[in-house]
């Protein structure tokens, strides 16, 4: 048997957790007046944004909490004409296709793969980022006598991997070069906007993948 030992820990007075938070949130608005960001903020040159990624979609619901996130001051407008920037979306496709069969003609490891491709423009049409294809692509061991935690597996990769995408994006739009683009976009080559694109192109529903729906699925089977 095992005892438990406990460890006492010092007293201290209510009021010194008070000042503690206190003295914090002084420190942390100095800061803030001063120009300081928190580690990874990289606040955007304009302040307002137009997207054609729906707002009620996975993905265009994480990449507006990012953006803002990013930059507190920046914000979202319904109406293209009203933004200092346009973030179009130029394709979003998802898929998932078999990679590897085993001696049995069945299925062993599948990969899971999210492409988004997208540009910025200003509100004159300066394309100041030009289209940008970003990618993450992610394989998956199939086993058919568990098919409903693989299909839990799959869809929090794809929870992830969506995640990486908008991480990536972000990142992407706050880059000293775009923002010197933003700034200075006169030799910029003009673009007219683009079409909206639907807000997923999607070869599976990562929630029921089509491949896992049966055992022992044959290769490519409800992929398309």
């Amino acid at each position: 048997m095992h005892k438990q030992h406990t460890t006492r820990r010092p007293f201290f007075p209510p009021f010194l957790f008070w000042a503690r938070g206190l003295a914090g949130l002084m420190l942390l608005a100095t800061l803030s007046a001063c120009g300081f960001h928190l580690k990874g903020v990289s606040p955007l040159p304009f302040n307002t944004i137009y997207t054609n990624i729906p707002a009620n979609s996975d993905f265009g619901a994480r990449l507006r909490r990012a953006i803002v996130a990013a930059s507190p001051s920046t914000r979202f407008v319904s109406e293209p004409g009203q933004a200092d920037v346009r973030l179009t979306q130029l394709s979003n496709t998802q898929a998932l296709r078999d990679v590897s069969i085993n001696a049995q003609g069945q299925v062993d490891e599948y990969e899971l793969s999210l492409h988004f491709v997208f540009q910025l423009t200003d509100k004159k049409g300066h394309l100041i980022m030009a289209p940008t294809t970003l990618e993450a692509i992610q394989e998956i061991p199939y086993d058919s006598t568990a098919l409903q935690a693989e299909q839990g597996e799959i869809g929090g990769l794809f929870t992830q991997m969506q995640q990486s995408l908008v991480d990536r994006a972000v990142r992407r739009m706050t880059s000293p070069d775009v923002i010197k683009a933003y700034h200075n976009p006169d030799s910029l080559p003009v673009t007219e906007p683009g079409t909206p694109a639907p807000a997923n192109q999607n070869n599976f529903n990562p929630m029921v993948p089509n491949p896992l729906t049966s055992p022992g699925a044959a290769p490519g089977s409800g992929l398309y």
